[in-house]
Formats: C-alpha cells, structure tokens, sequence
C-alpha cells in the first residue's frame, strides 16, 4: 500500500469511496456525514496539498486530510493548548477494506507525518454518536480532552464533538 497526497484525478474515485462510506454510517445510524460533507471540501484539500490517500493497485484504500486549524480548538481542553499541532480531518476507510487494519495504519502515518512536519500533537475531533471512531481513536492511544465542541449545522442539527489528541513524540 502507498501513501501519497492527493490530486484532482482523485476527485471521483475519492466521491464514490466516500459515498459508500456515507451509506454505510447512515445504514449504522450515524448519521453525521452527508453529500456536502466531507467531499465537498477535498477539491480545496488538494489545492492546499493536505489531502492524503492510501491506495492498493489503483483503488483508494483510505485518506484523511491534515489542517493547521479547526474551529472546534478553542472548545476543548488540550494538555498543551500552545503546542504546534495538526488536526485530523476526513478521516475515511474504503468500506471495501474495512476490517483489515487500515485505519490503525492511517492514523499511525498520520502521526509519523506529523511529526516529520514538526507537529508535537496530532488532534482531532469525532461526534459523540460515532462510537467505531471513537473506539479506534482509544485503541490508538488518542486521548479524550474535556469539553465538547457543538458545532450548529442548521437550526435543528448541532453536532457534539469530542476531542482527542497524540503527542507525536516530538
């Protein structure tokens, strides 16, 4: 498997990887993802090169985009708030792939790059309801800092998001 950043010859494989992906949280009911969000926004990930993929013989296995920023960061409690982190975002496994271990070797590459960019913390935040991320973030060492972070999507749609984070070892 290879892991490399993303560009725009992606975009349609990416869209149906994460359609899939999108049917299958909704069949779980985890309902969190829809078809604005995430593809939406990896046209600009890959313009700012912060999108990054695994792919096995030409299939996408997996991707996740690495941010500077996040708006949930003020939100929570972090053990070192003025440390120099990254945050995880569009965390994503093919559903083809499921099962198999991928998404422990993403967030582990996802770490390793950050700290080859200089980052001490890898964060990031999952909505209280998905329990599967969740679970493989505290199998991952992730740790849950307190606060949540309610992001409003419409009047009647809030999002609570729980916040983790990886020193990188730096």
């Amino acid at each position: 498997m290879h892991l490399r950043l993303a560009n725009m010859d992606d975009l349609p494989q990416l869209k149906a990887v994460y359609g899939e992906i999108v049917d299958t949280m909704h069949k779980n009911n985890i309902k969190i993802w829809d078809a604005i969000y995430p593809c939406e926004f990896f046209c600009n990930d890959i313009e700012n090169t912060r999108l990054y993929v695994l792919e096995e013989n030409e299939e996408i296995a997996s991707a996740f985009a690495l941010c500077t920023a996040n708006a949930g960061a003020d939100y929570v409690k972090w053990e070192d708030k003025q440390a120099k982190a990254v945050y995880v975002d569009r965390f994503g496994v093919n559903v083809k792939f499921s099962r198999k271990g991928i998404g422990s070797m993403m967030l582990k590459r996802a770490i390793a790059l950050a700290r080859e960019k200089g980052f001490a913390y890898v964060r990031l935040f999952v909505v209280d309801i998905n329990e599967p991320a969740i679970n493989l973030y505290i199998k991952n060492g992730f740790t849950r800092v307190d606060g949540i972070y309610d992001q409003i999507i419409t009047d009647d749609i809030t999002l609570h998001e729980f916040g983790f984070e990886i020193k990188t070892g730096l």
